[in-house]
């Protein structure tokens, strides 16, 4: 009777510490707006997406960096308990992690250098034979070049600096890339030389993510969005960090 009770009171103190436990967000802080290092911080949409998501759920967050790639591996590992980091719903990732609801739709777009806006302003333009074109590897974008330019001469880059440089020295005509790197190009003075088409080739919706198996977190992250979007938290957030006009479902 004595232990029966002792461990009821060892239970009463250790729930609440439980129940406090850190949720752990997993973000590539390499991806302005949607994450990046600004000083000692990591700043951005998902940034303010995980900090008001831990304020509903009473739960501390710990952002997690790592390198985008690694993401999904971590998450299956348990190394984190959430990808928060502009990730796009396609059906293969929906077939290894849960995607709670989306938040955001948005879509592949073309970066150029201003000195090609002429010759690719139109939309047809990107579709022509020998379009040069450079992707990341593993992105959406290079699904996209897969599927929809056979014709295209196709370069990898592992990030969008690189290929920033390639357009620059004219290895390539066009990058396409999240619609969150053509945003960044609205805010930032670093790349005045190069612009976006804006025009979406795909569409796509950001969700964030969670392992199999983890119903109940998902329910929460659910219940999380849909009062950040009752109480305007989710559009203000979003208006915060994108400078250009997006559909918010």
């Amino acid at each position: 009777m004595i232990l029966r009770h002792a461990l009821a009171a060892l239970l009463l103190v250790l729930c609440p510490l439980l129940a406090a436990e850190p949720l752990r967000v997993g973000l590539s802080p390499d991806y302005p707006p949607i994450a990046w290092r600004s000083e000692d911080r990591i700043v951005g949409l998902e940034a303010d997406n995980a900090r008001a998501v831990g304020e509903i759920l009473s739960r501390e967050v710990t952002l997690v960096p790592l390198p985008f790639e690694e993401l999904i591996p971590a998450l299956l590992a348990g190394d984190i308990d959430v990808i928060m980091s502009g990730l796009s719903v396609t059906a293969e990732r929906s077939r290894i992690v849960r995607f709670a609801d989306p938040y955001l739709r948005v879509g592949q777009m073309a970066i150029l250098h201003r000195d090609k806006v002429l010759r690719f302003g139109q939309p047809w333009a990107i579709y022509q034979p020998g379009v040069r074109i450079g992707v990341e590897p593993g992105t959406t974008g290079a699904a996209f070049a897969e599927r929809e330019l056979p014709d295209a001469a196709v370069a990898f880059f592992p990030n969008p600096d690189s290929a920033f440089d390639a357009l620059r020295n004219d290895r390539i005509d066009l990058y396409i890339h999240d619609a969150p790197t053509s945003w960044g190009l609205a805010t930032s003075s670093d790349n005045g030389d190069m612009i976006s088409l804006y025009r979406p080739l795909t569409e796509e919706q950001l969700a964030w993510a969670v392992a199999p198996g983890n119903g109940e977190l998902l329910e929460d992250l659910d219940r999380a969005l849909s009062l950040m979007r009752g109480a305007g938290t989710l559009g203000y957030i979003i208006n915060r960090w994108i400078p250009v006009e997006v559909t918010v479902q």
